[in-house]
């Protein structure tokens, strides 16, 4: 049985995407802000993330034949599913505005590498670093930054691997390493991290109920790791599937190769 895999954004819409550059070349970002995207760098950008879109592709294949080679060799799937998203052109816009970027391509390639990204959600923490280094170690991946929240909780009791990677996709004009940001976590931590954003995001409560939830969501946080490490102690007794608790190591990258 092969992975669910959940597309959380629409494939790429060409006169979408240019109606809204447009917009934004007469109206500003949309964010209050009269800097406009240049007109002459529509097309450009288009194709940029025509191609962003190819390495996210790309990445997810690569994950399907690792989740099929543990299964032959271990009887065990390690992703229960995929996630993938590309931002949205506000989305794009408004990050190259709020750190004081220009609204230019070149800016978008040297500056945000979370353009496309991928959410791996695994059945336990082995799974994660495990997935992780395995697709590291391919010839053909770069790995970029690497940022463990798993060993390092963020003070709120977030928890996931955040790694960057790059990945060749091959245009008419050559090879382009493209960076497509992947976040690995177990089912609990997408569990814990859902209702933490809905809070976050979502909600409308006054400062003390807010407080309150934000309390009890570190103490669950606190809790689901400890039943985490338990339930992974047992599920190494009973399968043979590799064991690791390393993340990937990052390397060097030029974003203008």
């Amino acid at each position: 049985m092969g992975i669910v895999i959940l597309d959380r954004h629409e494939r790429i819409n060409t006169s979408e995407i240019q109606a809204r550059l447009e917009k934004a070349t007469k109206n500003g970002n949309g964010a209050g802000v009269g800097t406009l995207f240049p007109r002459e760098q529509i097309d450009e950008f288009i194709d940029m993330m025509q191609v962003y879109e190819g390495a996210m592709y790309e990445i997810s294949t690569k994950l399907e034949v690792l989740d099929s080679e543990f299964h032959v060799h271990f009887s065990h799937d390690p992703i229960h599913h995929m996630e993938r998203r590309l931002k949205s052109v506000n989305s794009i816009l408004g990050k190259l505005q709020r750190r004081k970027l220009p609204l230019s391509t070149e800016a978008i390639r040297d500056n945000l590498f979370d353009v496309a990204g991928i959410r791996v959600i695994c059945n336990y923490r082995d799974d994660v670093y495990s997935v992780a280094n395995y697709l590291s170690s391919q010839s053909d991946i770069q790995v970029l930054r690497v940022k463990d929240y798993i060993k390092n909780p963020k003070p709120n009791g977030y928890r996931s691997l955040h790694v960057i990677y790059a990945v060749p996709v091959f245009l008419s004009t050559g090879e382009h390493y493209t960076p497509v940001e992947v976040q690995f976590r177990t089912i609990a931590m997408d569990y814990w991290a859902s209702l933490e954003h809905a809070l976050r995001y979502k909600s409308d409560l006054p400062d003390a109920k807010f407080s309150e939830h934000s309390q009890t969501l570190l103490d669950c946080a606190r809790s689901l790791q400890n039943i985490e490490t338990q339930m992974q102690n047992i599920h190494r007794d009973i399968n043979g599937a590799p064991q690791q608790e390393e993340a990937p190591t990052s390397q060097a990258f030029d974003p203008k190769q």
